[in-house]
């Protein structure tokens, strides 16, 4: 066989992955004021969406958003301050785009390692592997 026989070859065999991304689904944040405090009631479903680690994505919500505040025992996340849906919204978003979509292939198929004390993102649908800010 030539080269573009084997390419053609390797081509048919390659999955088709467009549209794929459909299956990465994140809710929507569910949020409500609570006196001086923003509760982020699903908090919890949109980190497992994420495939992350609470800490860490809530780490991100407080640096985003300039605030402060805690997860509760029901893991809701607690922010101090006045936030809507929307605000939240962008931040995860911008979460997404920063440790979660591979910058190569743009699937969710991901995951974060430390690697000499800097954050790589693993990206198990290609192989790329980038360096990330957090």
């Amino acid at each position: 066989m030539d080269y573009d026989e084997l390419l053609d070859r390797g081509i048919e065999a390659t999955p088709d992955i467009e549209g794929q991304t459909e299956r990465f689904n994140v809710p929507d944040p569910e949020v409500r004021p609570e006196g001086h405090v923003t509760v982020f009631e699903n908090f919890p479903e949109v980190v497992d969406a994420l495939d992350r680690t609470p800490d860490h994505v809530f780490k991100y919500l407080q640096n985003d958003l300039a605030t402060s505040g805690h997860i509760d025992e029901a893991g809701r996340a607690r922010l101090t301050g006045d936030f809507n849906a929307q605000r939240v919204k962008g931040t995860i978003d911008d979460y997404v785009e920063e440790f979660v979509r591979c910058p190569e292939c743009g699937l969710p198929d991901t995951h974060l390692e430390r690697e000499k004390g800097a954050l790589m993102l693993q990206c198990e649908a290609c192989g790329a592997r980038s360096s990330t800010s957090g």
